[in-house]
């Protein structure tokens, strides 16, 4: 596929979302684009979450990282399935209580300015450098395989990125996110597994042949129970995916606030639900998938692209879809999948990033109606540039496969927001408000530190996932130290 049919096929992508925008968006409403209306149906918001939740992350890296570790990745799966029901009965109830906008509004509720401008502050850093890390995995496959043979920089590429995301969500926002989503994640979970049919047709194998070769079970492991040293330990895994969803998820804006666009407590917990266990078999597939391409790859001496000299698992799928020479529908349907799995997460971020700063930090609400749209405006400009020079950053610093990445900064960033609203929920106590920060960055610190650590200055044991509960509950036992007398008000919630 040359690069001018993608960037038309890509073209032709963005002309159907800027239809969907336009009907979306003629309101132009804060209103609608920080909450819809409140009026989105459950079932279109949980179809469109699998979208968002899966990302161009999901699409690329998790394949890519199959041959490195496996399936134990399903590991961490299993227990984000066991946090989504801690997300839909026990946060979601808080949020519909309190009427958010901005779930980060129930910390000024619980404990004051401070604890609200410092989980605001931690959610800002966690969705700006997630956001940045879905949006360069894309942008790095875009400048291999389009925009380097056109002599466009990377940095280009990543500007018209992040701009067309810009048009589509500028007037509409979450409300116009809501039907995106939705057809961003039909066209993803179509590519990946129209993928594995065409690939297994290339094979000569269906698709029970796959699941019974010799070659798959060289890479489906995915129970390790060896060690309780070693990084990828059942338990270590499920806890921390587990608290990883509680935290990305639960204590995200970027999520919840597609979940405050339904009609009800009632609704957004039938989308949560459901969406919960859509998203576990959807990921299981993204495994087969990453285990075929090796597959695929070994059989036809296909190496792994190089990306600044280095061999890059990342950049497997696109090579083996767009130059493996399985014609011109994979090609096409790995496109659309790869484009539908980039914007259907960053679109999001970048609007939940625009209310967060507008309700948090800028307290909209206070301004005058005209006033308010003329700050979100330049919020979400302002966002767009940030996303642009963060992600940027990364083509010079990131090393790590990307979803092992972002996994690993989860646990620094959503730590305090864990720590912050469980005890808000789980005790009594109210606190020293103003040395809040001071206790969230110390833990933070800390869990740097311990993150940092050589395996053998602690027996053997590999830390992993399981730094974000830690995290939680350092900031946990300090909000302890903080805390004065019991509030018979919060006792009733």
């Amino acid at each position: 596929m040359s690069a001018i049919q993608i960037l038309l096929l890509i073209g032709a992508y963005f002309a159907v979302l800027m239809i969907i925008s336009y009907f979306t968006g003629k309101n132009d409403s804060n209103t609608d684009f920080f909450k819809a209306g409140r009026q989105s149906p459950w079932y279109v918001v949980a179809f469109g979450m699998v979208g968002a939740s899966l990302s161009g992350v999901t699409f690329i890296s998790v394949p890519g990282w199959v041959e490195a570790s496996q399936f134990s990745y399903m590991q961490v799966v299993l227990g984000y399935l066991v946090g989504y029901f801690v997300v839909a009965y026990v946060l979601l109830p808080i949020y519909y209580k309190f009427n958010l906008t901005s779930i980060y509004e129930y910390l000024l509720e619980r404990f004051g300015i401070v604890s609200h401008k410092t989980g605001a502050f931690f959610f800002f850093i966690s969705r700006v450098l997630g956001a940045s890390f879905r949006l360069f995995l894309v942008a790095i496959v875009l400048q291999q395989f389009v925009f380097d043979d056109l002599g466009v920089p990377f940095e280009l590429t990543v500007v018209l990125s992040i701009l067309l995301i810009w048009v589509y969500t500028n007037r509409g926002g979450i409300k116009t996110i809501v039907w995106t989503d939705t057809l961003q994640t039909l066209f993803m979970l179509l590519a990946v597994v129209l993928s594995i049919i065409l690939i297994n047709r290339e094979l000569d194998w269906s698709f029970g042949d796959f699941l019974a070769s010799s070659e798959l079970k060289s890479y489906n492991r995915f129970i390790f129970v060896d060690s309780f040293l070693e990084r990828t330990h059942f338990v270590k895994s499920f806890v921390g995916g587990m608290f990883v969803t509680i935290c990305m998820t639960g204590l995200d804006q970027d999520m919840m606030q597609k979940n405050l666009t339904c009609k009800s407590l009632k609704d957004a917990q039938k989308n949560m639900v459901s969406f919960s266990f859509v998203l576990v078999g959807a990921t299981f597939l993204f495994m087969l998938l990453g285990a075929l391409l090796f597959i695929y790859a070994g059989k036809n001496g296909i190496s792994v692209p190089l990306m600044d000299g280095e061999p890059k698992s990342d950049l497997l799928f696109p090579e083996v879809a767009l130059n493996g020479g399985l014609g011109l529908a994979l090609a096409v349907t790995f496109m659309l999948g790869l484009i539908a799995a980039a914007y259907s997460s960053a679109d999001s971020a970048l609007t939940s990033l625009t209310t967060s700063f507008c309700v948090d930090f800028l307290e909209i609400e206070k301004h005058d109606e005209t006033q308010q749209k003329k700050l979100r405006k330049r919020t979400h400009i302002g966002m767009s540039i940030l996303l642009v020079l963060v992600i940027i950053a990364f083509k010079y610093i990131l090393s790590r496969n990307v979803i092992d990445s972002l996994l690993i900064v989860a646990g620094y960033t959503y730590g305090p927001l864990l720590g912050l609203f469980a005890f808000g929920i789980f005790t009594k106590f109210q606190i020293k408000d103003r040395y809040v920060w001071i206790v969230c960055g110390l833990s933070v610190g800390i869990i740097a530190v311990l993150g940092s650590l050589d395996p053998q200055y602690l027996g053997g044991y590999v830390i992993g996932y399981e730094l974000l509960p830690l995290n939680g509950l350092l900031t946990f036992l300090g909000l302890l130290l903080l805390r004065k007398k019991p509030s018979i008000l919060v006792g009733s919630q």
